[in-house]
């Protein structure tokens, strides 16, 4: 199947396989989260049992999630993913909802999230006040927005290497945590947790940040090559080596660390390893944690405009959005136009809130996308070619829990979670003004 022909001037190309699809996945969940979050989740549920379901349920929604993504990528391989799902399962309404929050709070929120975490640890060996922090951050945008901007082989292979590379570091983290933290008695002990079902869903929300990003590989299909077999194959292997490492990285964590040393930390990673490793460890663990965060943020700065690309093929009114660059082969306005307003989210938000508006909004067409699924499986020219497990029931439970979660942080915050959806539905009249423009499908 040949890239679709762009708006500008160019084309995207198909130049991605197996092992840059599935390391996008790992690069793009295994990025900052998994040695920030733990804190904010114990904060919320300061008891090892309850902490350990509420990442277990995590894990199982996200592995329930790729699997649906995986059907429906197989079905739809075209650029743009979720937004191609909910455009051709629910309605084009949807699909732009979604394109339009990514812009404005979910995707380029994540940006900025993780470009403060990156320019955190940073911090560890260049002492930053609070704005020399966030300089960081947005250089660390604008410098890897140019390097995908210059060719999507170019943003692929770096993450590639980040994420061999920090795989291996977490695998090492592990073993020498159970190896030398074993004279550390402190995988003891919970505190009282004053309202545990409220607090729950809250820990749980917090994990799957640390889980956020399996989806977005599926941006990328219209250039991947197969992607029918290869964006389904990379969600499951992807998936299963995160889980792994993110279950057996909380374990040490709770292993090396007094459970209120985890709740208080800002740097949960690099106090486990002044534990295991005395003080020389901190400088080790700031350094992966600064190489996985650049090569996450490198893969997801590279995904987003992908879907903005897409709504500009559908829409002929942000045509000059998608255009392609004639010599790079990249939509390099969308890519300019993402790197400047996640650069403004990182200077006027703080991490928790754009954390928390990312899980609300972006669950909410999770639940979405499951309920197009099983509206597209009653089609009889559904066209896919993997059908995922445990139907109707994955995707049933999926969509409920999905909902309830994104309910729960709207009622927990109710004037963050009111603004962040009416920033949402106001791409509803954008849509309907643009729409008599819009081409029709092929």
């Amino acid at each position: 199947m040949a890239a679709r022909r762009d708006p500008g001037s160019g084309t995207l190309v198909r130049s991605l396989r197996l092992p840059h699809a599935t390391a996008m996945v790992v690069g793009t969940i295994i990025g900052a989260s998994i040695f920030v979050q733990p804190s904010e989740m114990s904060g919320a549920l300061p008891s090892i049992p309850a902490l350990l379901a509420a990442w277990a349920l995590a894990g199982l929604l996200t592995i329930a999630g790729a699997l649906i993504c995986a059907e429906l990528a197989s079905a739809y391989p075209q650029t743009g993913g979720v937004y191609v799902f909910l455009n051709r399962t629910l309605s084009p309404a949807v699909g732009f909802l979604w394109a339009w929050a990514m812009f404005w709070s979910v995707h380029s929120g994540i940006i900025a999230a993780i470009a403060m975490i990156f320019a955190r640890y940073v911090g560890h060996f260049v002492p930053l006040s609070a704005w020399s922090l966030r300089l960081v951050a947005i250089a660390a945008i604008l410098a890897l927005s140019a390097v995908n901007y210059i060719g999507v082989k170019h943003g692929s292979r770096l993450q590639a290497a980040f994420t061999l590379g920090k795989v291996v570091a977490i695998g090492a983290m592990i073993l020498a945590g159970f190896a030398f933290g074993a004279g550390l008695p402190h995988f003891t002990g919970s505190q009282p947790v004053p309202d545990l079902l409220g607090q729950f869903p809250r820990a749980v929300a917090a994990g799957l940040f640390a889980f956020g990003g399996w989806h977005m590989v599926t941006y990328v299909a219209g250039e991947t090559v197969e992607a029918r077999r290869t964006i389904p194959a990379a969600l499951a292997i992807g998936a299963a080596v995160v889980t792994a490492c993110y279950v057996a990285l909380n374990l040490v964590y709770l292993y090396v660390l007094p459970l209120g040393t985890v709740i208080s930390s800002t740097r949960v990673a690099a106090d486990a390893a002044v534990a295991v490793l005395g003080a020389g460890g901190a400088a080790i663990m700031s350094g992966l944690v600064v190489l996985s965060t650049f090569g996450a943020l490198g893969g997801i700065v590279l995904l987003g405009p992908r879907v903005y690309y897409s709504l500009a093929v559908e829409h002929k009114a942000l045509a000059w959005l998608g255009a392609v660059h004639p010599r790079f082969h990249t939509p390099h306005r969308a890519i300019v136009v993402q790197a400047v307003w996640s650069s403004v989210l990182v200077g006027t938000g703080t991490y928790r809130a754009l954390f928390t508006r990312v899980v609300y909004t972006e669950w909410i067409f999770f639940a979405l996308m499951a309920v197009g699924l099983l509206l597209a499986r009653r089609r009889p020219d559904y066209p896919a070619r993997y059908l995922s497990p445990g139907y109707p029931a994955i995707p049933v439970l999926f969509a409920l829990v999905s909902a309830a979660l994104a309910l729960y942080q709207v009622v927990s915050n109710p004037l963050d979670g009111v603004v962040g959806l009416l920033l949402v539905l106001i791409g509803l009249p954008v849509y309907y003004w643009i729409r008599p423009r819009a081409t029709t499908h092929t």
